[in-house]
């Protein structure tokens, strides 16, 4: 780790944080968030309510078919239909699907040419289908959970390139030609890294706590004090794919992997984790090869 001034970070962090606290045309809840969240809290409404409301957003519908029907997402049966797919995967997991997708679709109206949002696309997807296997190959309950935190990951990214643009291009020269990692590069040209900055948006936009502790601690799952089986397995997820070189991104061409969550996830040793990575190989290439966005 390089060596930094603490109250220098200190006050860059206060100043991008006054940055993105005044900045008024920041990413807000997408309509359809509130209201889908709205009618599944509502114990009267039916599976085809849900889904009439859902194809009312039909760039949305295929994306939700696709996201089901992927192999890592692990349904064995076609989903051919939203009200099917509601039937399939239950109103909370259509939620957070819903909540997922829709949100990552506001970040890529910030983007343009010079931001490669196709490829962060797929790396998001790869990250929030593998967490969601994991965690259900695993046994934890909170599947969906863990692909919304990974889809929603690195949503830091797409907001410094578009806010703090002269900070992005030093970051990307510091890393370049002066041997920073990305969260080195962040902390010194920002005073805040891509993390602290998305669980800044997802505190913002008022969802789950967890989520917002899974990406403020998806590169250093060891610091995390709540909800550490699914920070744990959104870095796994993240890991794999710069491991297998299958939906990774260049903004992890540096990440290492913190051998805390062998612990947490109760994966036994290093070697067993190798082989527990590499039994996933296959799926990732399927799963790179049905995406269609």
């Amino acid at each position: 780790m390089l060596e930094v001034n603490s109250e220098n970070l200190r006050i860059k962090k206060e100043k991008a944080l006054r940055r993105l606290s005044s900045i008024y045309n920041l990413p807000s809840v997408p309509f359809i968030i509130i209201e889908v969240s709205k009618m599944i809290d509502n114990p009267k409404t039916s599976a085809s309510q849900l889904g009439g409301m859902i194809s009312q957003d039909q760039g949305l519908v295929t994306k939700i078919l696709t996201v089901a029907n992927s192999p890592l997402y692990g349904i064995p049966k076609r989903v051919a239909t939203i009200d099917f797919a509601i039937v399939i995967l239950g109103f909370n997991q259509i939620k957070n699907i819903v909540i997922a997708l829709s949100m990552m679709d506001t970040l890529k109206r910030i983007g343009n040419g010079d931001f490669k949002h196709k490829k962060y696309w797929v790396h998001s997807v790869m990250t929030a289908s593998a967490a969601k296997r994991i965690a259900d190959d695993l046994g934890y309950h909170f599947s969906g959970e863990a692909f919304t935190a990974g889809l929603l990951h690195d949503l830091g990214i797409p907001i410094i390139y578009k806010y703090f643009k002269n900070e992005f291009e030093e970051v990307v020269d510091a890393i370049n030609n002066n041997g920073y990692t990305h969260l080195e590069a962040e902390s010194e040209m920002l005073g805040i890294t891509h993390q602290e900055i998305g669980m800044y948006l997802l505190d913002r936009w008022n969802l789950p706590q967890s989520l917002a502790e899974a990406v403020a601690y998806h590169h250093t799952p060891g610091e995390a004090e709540n909800v550490t089986e699914l920070v744990a397995l959104v870095h796994l997820a993240d890991y794999m794919t710069h491991k297998l070189q299958l939906g990774d991104y260049d903004w992890d061409s540096d990440m290492e992997l913190d051998k805390s969550i062998i612990e947490t996830l109760k994966l036994g040793d290093e070697e067993y984790l190798e082989s527990f990575i590499d039994s996933y190989k296959e799926l990732f290439e399927y799963q790179i090869e049905s995406l269609d966005f």
